[in-house]
């Protein structure tokens, strides 16, 4: 008898004032959340300490679960450079995190993540939300940057299952 496999996937939305984290538990095909929330950053915060704070986080979740993957949204286009550097530092902060424990890191389009959960890769947040919720059995729909890390969780889980003509970028 062959024993089913158990995978647990780290998926974060990255931002300044609120990183979205979920993390997923999946056996053959049933997927449970284990835990979702986001990591509040008030404007009050330097920027600096913003980013201290989701890196001991991710470090923490990472601790606490054991994922042997991490999904994290790629990047997306901003008309303000600003806003880009900005989301790029924090990107720089996660993946430091997760690369310090050794795990893989993908990253994946926003467009592919809500195609994987809603079937439509323009689906809007309340679309991905209803489908997240649906598909782990939560009892409420998830905080929004919370459910996108679920999303991206549940895309890389997706992935995982068969073969891909464009597997995910590893970065």
């Amino acid at each position: 008898m062959t024993a089913v496999r158990k995978m647990i996937i780290l998926g974060i939305d990255p931002s300044l004032r609120s990183t979205g984290f979920g993390v997923i538990e999946v056996k053959g095909n049933q997927t449970t959340a284990l835990c979702h929330g986001h990591v509040k950053n008030p404007p009050t915060v330097l920027p600096s300490r913003c980013l201290v704070r989701i890196s001991d986080a991710v470090t923490k979740l990472i601790g606490e679960h054991s994922p042997e993957a991490v999904a994290i949204e790629g990047l997306v286009y901003v008309q303000n450079t600003r806003i880009a550097f900005t989301l790029g530092q924090v990107r720089g902060v996660i993946i430091a995190a997760a690369a310090r424990n050794d795990l893989p890191i993908y990253e994946y389009a926003p467009r592919k993540v809500k195609q994987a959960v809603t079937g439509l890769g323009g689906a809007g947040k309340t679309q991905v939300g209803n489908m997240v919720k649906a598909m782990l059995g939560l009892r409420e729909i998830p905080q929004a940057d919370a459910g996108d890390a679920l999303a991206l969780a549940i895309c890389h889980a997706h992935n995982c299952r068969g073969v891909q003509i464009k597997p995910p970028k590893q970065i």
